[in-house]
């Protein structure tokens, strides 16, 4: 869509929606980790992820425990399947360090190595990209926890199974091409990412060596975009003539129960827009105990798997999963909406993103058809979603509305205050009205265009 129109709706006259000064953004670019946790407005916040993304049923407890006796009680999960938890102190980041050390659970160092959430027990996995994982541990270990890389650099191995790892954007890509051979790729997606080497495990891990070496040579905060096409010719003469098998896009939803081979199941679970609460996690975990689940796999899209459940206890932990605030059936109008932690939680957000979802879902239903992603952005950062979509960004005095676009971009529309909730219901209202038979919401939006909207949205 374009930003044709850039508009603003009058509404309460209010001078600032907050009652206070617009605060300075964050820089983005800093990777919260244990060892440098980041202010926030409830606390520190650290984001951790174990390796391999997995953890076994009581660790997992353990963590929600010392969450709640060194921060706030708050976990997260965030749309690359990474565990946040939040209102930590100065004096109890260490604390946190120690439980998650007696805990027995193993945080790598360096940038984190985001593979396939099902790896090992994928029967469609091309490879396992645990080995790759470990590989590159291995062999690049100095490398991967070298100083000199960006602290938010990212790299994706993608064993290439049912639920893969095309949607996320990455620095470096590593997907299996087939049980022997890997293609190495850099800078954006599954679709997007520039192929520069492909073959047997060894060759992949030193294509990598290769490009970390670059980043590490460019200096601290470089990414993949930054390298230079000549200097990257110089160390992959054959990037212009590689053929690779394109990433397979996640072709099972998170939420619900998946058969695997060998008649094991898996039960996808999300906490609502990916935040949980201490207490209601350690139940949860605990119900799932009783019913045979053994360990957890984080997951992209703020969730994760319960491994080992069987399946005639599938139902159960589905209904117990919503009585805990998690959702476990697929399809829940909450898997479409991206919102960060909004404000009372981050000194920059403007608006409780959570609490406008909510009155959101309740009275635009037309918009939650599966075709369309809402994304609620406290400011114009835009931490929880970093794709094109339907967007609201809080500003001093209100929101910004982009119809396609990322948070900071051009709004398309500019909403006092104390007018979102009538733009929502007219925007919903119109969509029903003017959408054609089999149209879907996000093609109805695309069809109206800026200039359709902000005549929707000042009809009575």
């Amino acid at each position: 869509m374009s930003n044709e129109a850039t508009t603003t709706i009058d509404g309460t006259g209010e001078a600032d929606l907050h009652g206070r000064p617009a605060v300075a953004m964050r820089r983005r670019g800093a990777c919260p980790a244990l060892a440098t946790p980041m202010p926030t407005g409830d606390g520190l916040l650290v984001r951790l992820r174990p390796a391999g993304g997995a953890l076994r049923l009581p660790q997992f407890a353990a963590l929600a425990r010392s969450a709640a006796a060194h921060g706030n009680g708050i976990l997260e999960i965030t749309a690359r399947g990474n565990l946040q938890i939040r209102g930590l102190r100065a004096e109890t980041v260490g604390q946190l360090a120690a439980d998650i050390d007696a805990a027995g659970i193993t945080v790598p160092d360096g940038p984190g190595i985001e593979i396939s959430p099902l790896h090992g027990i994928d029967p469609q996995e091309r490879s396992d990209p645990a080995v790759m994982e470990m590989a590159l541990r291995r062999t690049l270990h100095d490398l991967i926890a070298s100083q000199r890389l960006a602290p938010k650099l990212s790299i994706v191995v993608d064993g290439g199974g049912a639920f893969g790892l095309s949607a996320l954007s990455a620095d470096i890509r590593i997907v299996a091409q087939s049980p022997a051979d890997w293609l190495v790729a850099i800078n954006g997606d599954g679709e997007t990412a520039m192929p520069v080497a492909v073959g047997p495990m060894e060759a992949a891990v030193s294509a990598v060596g290769n490009i970390l070496s670059l980043l590490a040579a460019l200096g601290q905060g470089s990414r993949t975009r930054d390298i230079d096409p000549a200097r990257l010719r110089a160390y992959f003469p054959a990037v212009d003539n590689i053929r690779c098998i394109s990433s397979r896009a996640a072709s099972i939803p998170l939420s619900g129960l998946h058969r695997l081979a060998d008649s094991k199941t898996v039960l996808g679970v999300r906490p609502e827009f990916g935040q949980m609460r201490a207490s209601d996690l350690i139940a949860l975990l605990d119900l799932a105990e009783a019913h045979s689940a053994t360990a957890i796999r984080l997951a992209p899209g703020r969730g994760f798997f319960f491994l080992g459940l069987q399946a005639d206890r599938v139902p159960a932990m589905q209904i117990a999963s919503a009585k805990y605030g998690f959702s476990a059936q697929p399809g829940e109008t909450s898997e479409h909406i991206a919102a960060c932690a909004g404000a009372g939680a981050c000194g920059s957000a403007f608006y409780e993103t959570r609490t406008l979802a909510r009155r959101i879902t309740a009275a635009a239903p037309a918009l939650f058809d599966g075709s369309l992603t809402l994304h609620l952005s406290g400011c114009a950062k835009g931490c929880a979603h970093a794709r094109p979509a339907l967007t609201l960004t809080g500003t001093a005095t209100g929101y910004d509305l982009i119809l396609d676009g990322l948070a900071a971009d051009q709004p398309d529309e500019r909403i006092a205050g104390g007018r979102i909730d009538f733009a929502i219901e007219r925007l919903a209202r119109s969509i029903e009205d003017k959408r054609g038979a089999g149209e879907s919401a996000a093609a109805c939006l695309t069809r109206l265009g800026a200039i359709g909207v902000s005549k929707a949205l000042r009809q009575e």
